[in-house]
Parts: structure tokens; sequence; C-alpha cells
């Protein structure tokens, strides 16, 4: 190679091309409200799976019955059903902050009475039951309030990288919420996943 010919190519650190693969974190630079609405879901979604995990798991050691496991979902999909056709009235009606605020903390007080059924020396049954459903119906009446909330706490021009932030919150939450949880219920046991759930439902709280 001659010294007129040209250098051979390179892509330096912090390229275009480089920066394209990596997520647009312009929201959480121009929006405190936006990283702490992101930061409050994201340690909420660990807390949800540890409760998601523990309780089908305590209600076989409960009962003994897969149709009894199974019987959480078929719970859980009745109140999702008939209160997300209200979340959007809702979220339209009340202020969207309270909302959010107050089916967080309601979810909180739901892990909190399954922390003292599972310290109980008898456990019951039905409050397993009963938990699954409210806490299905709270999540239902939430989601649209949480929702709405981001295009009022983000500028219009970053509403795509938004919304990119979201989905990668419930990705990482999706596989890592599940595996976490399957290690704190085996080797600390249902009431240390419960007391968990609460505490990350506390700082979600304080966050929003």
């Amino acid at each position: 190679m001659t010294d007129d010919d040209p250098a051979p190519s390179s892509t330096p650190a912090g390229s275009p091309g480089l920066r394209s693969l990596l997520p647009d974190l312009a929201p959480w630079r121009a929006s405190a409200e936006f990283r702490r609405v992101w930061v409050a879901g994201l340690i909420t979604t660990f807390g949800s799976f540890l409760t998601f995990v523990a309780l089908p798991v305590q209600m076989k050691e409960l009962t003994g019955s897969a149709v009894a496991v199974g019987a959480i979902g078929a719970v859980e999909l009745v109140p999702m059903v008939v209160f997300g056709l209200y979340g959007g009235a809702l979220a339209d009606a009340l202020d969207k902050r309270k909302l959010i605020v107050c089916t967080e903390a309601g979810q909180g007080v739901l892990c909190a009475a399954l922390l003292v059924n599972a310290t109980l020396p008898h456990p019951t049954v039905w409050p397993l039951y009963v938990v699954a459903g409210l806490s299905s119906a709270l999540g239902a009446v939430q989601r649209p309030a949480l929702e709405s909330l981001i295009p009022r706490i983000v500028a219009h021009e970053h509403l795509p990288a938004a919304a990119s932030l979201n989905s990668l919150r419930w990705t990482v939450g999706g596989v890592a919420g599940p595996a976490l949880a399957g290690v704190v219920v085996a080797y600390a046991g249902l009431g240390w996943a419960y007391a968990v759930d609460l505490a990350t439902f506390v700082v979600s709280v304080v966050l929003v």
C-alpha cells in the first residue's frame, strides 16, 4: 500500500452505527418524572414476579391439586376483563398520579396479607384466591392511567423513545423476574418472596 492509498476504514466507538443499536435515552435525560416512573415500574415488575411465582407454589403446597393451581388463572382473568373496561374511564375522570399511587398501595396491602397468611402456623387457601382476584383488578385499573401518564411527562418528540424504554423494561423484567423469583422462593422461602414484593411496592409508591 502506497502513501496515496486510503487507510482501511474502521467504525470507532461511539459512531452512529454503534449508537443505533443502543436505546435512545433522551426521555431519561429530559424528564425526571419519566425516570422515576420507569424505575418504579421496573422495581414493581421484579416484585410482582416474586408473587406471580410464589402464589401457585404455595397453592400446590397447601392443596396438592393442579386444578386448584390452575383456578388461580381463572380467578385473575375475570377481574382483569371486567375492571379493564373501566380503567380508561377512571384514568380520564381522576388524577392519574393519585390513581397510580392508590392502586400501587392497594397491591402492597394485598401482598402484606399474603405475607401474614404465609407466616401463620396453618396458612389458609382462600386468601390466595381473594388476593389474586383483587390484585388483577387493581392492575387492570392502573394500566390505562400509567400509559396515559407518559405523554404528560415526556416531550412529544421523545414519545417513541419512551415507548421503547418501557418495552425494554417489560422485556428485562419478563426474563429476569421469573428467574430471580424462582431462586428466592427455592432458597429463601415464600415469606421472603412476599416480603420483598411488599418492599418493592413501598419503593414504587415513594417514587411515583
